[in-house]
């Protein structure tokens, strides 16, 4: 009979095993990650260490609910922060979010404090529109973790949904400080100056974030709205025409936004709308 205990050749081949799946899992090998975990478990189908790779494997590989019963598993074989914040992320994923809520309860009174299940309470009890404890939730993790550029993008979503619009700005500058060309923070905050009626500062920001996606098609609208906001017609028409010329989607996008703006054009005939944003005849 092989056991595994420690010093003994069998714990030596898991060891090793499991950090190949580790690495396999850190590089976004997810197809290798999940063989090697699958491979382990053959041998050892309690092993919480290649259950949690498991699951993890299958949770970014956009199959949550496949990923729950290895989560849970783990969980309880490892009894940790880390792998009762996953199980919670792939219970959200998966629809169930008062669940997830009910797990991340009890995670987040751990000590020492897990910083990711703080953020991932505040993604939870976004997603059950319950704002005001998200944001308190997204302010203790950064008690906990000042430095985490995510949970103050999260807390500046969530602020901003509730019309915040100065502490949604001031979220999100605390993640530029920290990573100046963040996508999120970027949008983030250009949504927050513009929603706040600073169009000029909104253009500049909107601007920076579309050097990072050139191809976000809302934000080329967003940024148009600004300009159009600023009397900038032509520079703003430009950005409606960029969305527009991709495809039929941005050419309807484009075409309603501007519809509706208040500083925008109407057409009596689509061929007219055409011309103006396509600069074709059709």
């Amino acid at each position: 009979m092989t056991t595994n205990r420690p010093g003994h050749p069998g714990a030596v081949g898991n060891d090793d095993a499991l950090q190949r799946a580790m690495r396999a899992l850190d590089g976004n090998r997810l197809d290798e990650a999940e063989q090697i975990a699958r491979d382990m478990l053959n041998a050892d189908r309690r092993n919480a260490k290649a259950l949690y790779v498991l699951g993890s494997a299958l949770l970014m590989q956009g199959r949550p609910h496949d990923a729950i019963a290895p989560l849970e598993d783990a969980a309880r074989g490892r009894h940790d922060a880390q792998s009762d914040t996953m199980l919670a992320i792939a219970l959200r994923q998966a629809g169930r979010a008062e669940d997830a809520y009910s797990k991340l309860k009890r995670t987040t009174k751990r000590r020492p404090p897990y910083a990711a299940a703080f953020l991932e309470l505040g993604r939870v009890l976004a997603s059950l529109e319950r704002h005001d404890e998200a944001a308190e939730a997204l302010m203790r993790g950064l008690e906990v973790a000042p430095m985490m550029p995510e949970m103050a993008v999260q807390l500046g979503y969530v602020v901003l949904r509730r019309r915040r619009f100065d502490d949604a700005k001031s979220a999100f500058a605390r993640a530029l400080a920290i990573v100046p060309d963040s996508p999120d923070a970027l949008f983030g905050i250009a949504q927050a100056l513009q929603e706040n009626g600073e169009s000029q500062s909104a253009a500049d920001y909107f601007r920076r974030y579309l050097i990072v996606s050139p191809g976000d098609q809302t934000a080329w609208v967003r940024l148009g709205l600004c300009l159009l906001a600023l009397g900038q017609r032509d520079a703003g028409h430009d950005c409606f025409r960029t969305v527009a010329r991709r495809d039929a989607k941005g050419f309807g996008s484009a075409l309603s936004s501007l519809v509706k703006s208040n500083r925008g054009r109407f057409w009596l005939k689509p061929s007219a709308a055409s011309r103006f944003l396509r600069g074709t005849n059709s």
